[in-house]
């Protein structure tokens, strides 16, 4: 009985995948605005939101990973956007994009997990009309991930189990 308990105390205390990405997204915010030194960093922040071991590695991996295919990324995502202009997209919208896009493109997470966690992380995260936005953007971006892209070889991320 003891262990049981100490057990449920571990889940209790152990981040989520989603708790790893919306630190992701704030890396990447970061990045975004400029602090190009913001993965020196990552590791106080992510002990700060408590992410810690595997968590902890899912997610800088998930920050590296973006980073290090940004132009692949950036690319990708100004495909699929009607009627707008990448450069007037929100900071955390564009974040949102990018870690979605990389882990749907590159790192090869089943799309509709990723695409209702960008939801999730847009609702969170955004305004009330970034949800809508980010899903039509990621859906047109799953369509062509299905189609066969050209991507760079992959990079070492956890596969994420369908939900």
């Amino acid at each position: 009985m003891h262990s049981i308990e100490n057990e449920s105390k571990k889940v209790i205390t152990m981040a989520t995948r989603h708790q790893a990405r919306t630190a992701v997204v704030g890396l990447l915010y970061a990045y975004d605005l400029g602090n190009d030194n913001i993965a020196a960093f990552s590791d106080e922040i992510f002990e700060e939101d408590k992410i810690r071991n595997k968590q902890k590695e899912f997610s800088k991996a998930l920050f590296q990973g973006t980073i290090d295919n940004l132009a692949v990324i950036d690319m990708e995502v100004k495909k699929h956007l009607k009627d707008w202009d990448y450069h007037s997209i929100g900071k955390v919208e564009k974040s949102i994009l990018r870690l979605a896009t990389y882990e749907i493109l590159i790192a090869g997470t089943d799309k509709r997990i990723i695409i209702n966690e960008a939801i999730e992380l847009a609702k969170a995260l955004a305004d009330d009309k970034s949800p809508k936005f980010i899903n039509a953007v990621l859906d047109a971006v799953g369509k062509e991930s299905s189609a066969g892209i050209e991507i760079p070889a992959e990079t070492n991320v956890p596969k994420e189990k369908p939900e």
